[in-house]
């Protein structure tokens, strides 16, 4: 299935070519994963291949390739994790985007899964990603099975209701029109955003057969960069336009979200961003050269533009 090969630091790098190059390797890949849209039932599959190629910068599939390279990871397996990484994000902004939950019209600059496709269609839709995912980890040959095992694990944790993705979400809708602490507001960060992030980083070194310090430093870093990366949408929610943003800005005043800009201010906002990336960047110093691309995409994150 290989079609290719992961980028390698070039002399002269530059960040925004390097994201091209590597999302569309990761769109070729997760074309074959992905069943044909004219595979019955037709209107689902429809609608998956619709979300996940409805665009995106691919930021955590090319977070586990780039940790994998640094750590010289094989790349076959190291893809497969990377397009069920991305399978389960594109599951949670279908699912994110629902009427009774942040009710969006617009996704990446197109119209959001349930109003073009209806809204049970679009559930649908957002459950099979997830169980396509889990599926694509399973049945990958190249890795143990007791390392596969372990990273089904921790990838359900991350995306569960006990501290994970799942959690973020609830504790997010709970605390919408509530005042809410410094506390509160990092812990629904972490979980919503950060964990999937944190993960990503995390699972792409396991099946790299790192070191157990090893992942608990990579962990730390994709930890810190996942808590900046949602504190940055915060704050182009409030600075970004729709068109930039490629769906409806201003919604998080509008829904009284607990944000970072909405408890600290904007220019503190993006002050506690950029430390948090340099020192989540602290974290992978070990890693020399080879953790270049991830030093490079973690600066990306903390003043990444849509």
């Amino acid at each position: 299935m290989r079609k290719g090969a992961a980028v390698r630091l070039e002399k002269d790098f530059s960040i925004d070519h390097y994201l091209k190059r590597q999302k569309k390797f990761v769109d070729s890949h997760l074309d074959d994963f992905l069943p044909s849209a004219h595979t019955a039932p037709e209107i689902l599959h429809e609608t998956m291949r619709y979300s996940v190629f409805a665009g995106g910068k691919r930021i955590r599939p090319i977070l586990v390739l780039a940790t994998g390279e640094a750590l010289n990871g094989e790349l076959d397996s190291l893809t497969c994790l990377a397009c069920a990484i991305e399978l389960i994000h594109t599951y949670s902004l279908i699912h994110d985007d629902l009427p009774a939950m942040d009710n969006d019209d617009y996704r990446r600059g197109q119209l959001t899964a349930h109003k073009k496709f209806g809204e049970g269609i679009a559930i649908l839709a957002g459950n099979a990603l997830l169980t396509l995912a889990v599926q694509t980890l399973a049945e990958i040959s190249s890795v143990p099975e007791k390392t596969r095992l372990a990273v089904i694990l921790q990838l359900c944790q991350a995306v569960g209701s006990r501290g994970g993705m799942l959690a973020g979400q609830a504790m997010d809708l709970e605390t919408q029109g509530k005042k809410f602490s410094k506390e509160h507001l990092e812990q629904i960060h972490s979980a919503k955003t950060g964990a999937l992030i944190q993960i990503s980083v995390r699972c792409a070194s396991l099946f790299a057969g790192a070191s157990q310090e090893v992942c608990h430093n990579l962990s730390a870093f994709g930890s810190g960069l996942g808590l900046a990366y949602q504190i940055v949408d915060d704050i182009l929610d409030v600075e970004g336009s729709s068109s930039d943003l490629g769906k409806t800005s201003g919604k998080d005043d509008i829904n009284e979200k607990a944000t970072y800009p909405a408890l600290y201010g904007l220019e503190t906002s993006k002050n506690i961003a950029t430390d948090l990336v340099e020192t989540a960047i602290q974290q992978i110093q070990f890693l020399g050269p080879a953790g270049k691309i991830l030093r490079e995409l973690a600066h990306f994150i903390s003043v990444r533009r849509f």
